[in-house]
């Protein structure tokens, strides 16, 4: 290629990595919906369908890692099976996180 080609290429790949550095940002979570759940992995025994268990400190500690905003995007979304949603909107309160209720 002569060097104007791949100075293009060049500044047409810096384009597209800087667009998508700033969708990632952009996101509430600063991080995938994937990754936020698996962040969220200690609570599942506390989640799960007619469970009776209190949150543990890893999983308040993901709550409050994560924050009111991820974890609104994760309740507004799709349906989690083996996960009781009433439950789950719960471990913010049950880890002393006092994040206002999501919309």
């Amino acid at each position: 290629m002569r060097k104007t080609q791949v100075l293009t290429v060049i500044v047409l790949m810096v384009l597209v990595e800087a667009g998508l550095v700033k969708e990632a940002l952009a996101h509430p979570c600063g991080r995938t919906f994937l990754s936020a759940l698996i962040e969220l992995v200690p609570c599942t025994l506390s989640v799960v369908p007619f469970s009776t268990l209190s949150p543990n400190e890893p999983c308040c500690t993901a709550i409050k890692t994560l924050g009111q905003p991820c974890l609104c995007v994760i309740a507004n979304g799709p349906s989690i099976p083996g996960v009781d949603h009433t439950l789950a909107l719960q471990l913010p309160g049950k880890c002393s996180a006092n994040f206002p209720p999501c919309n």
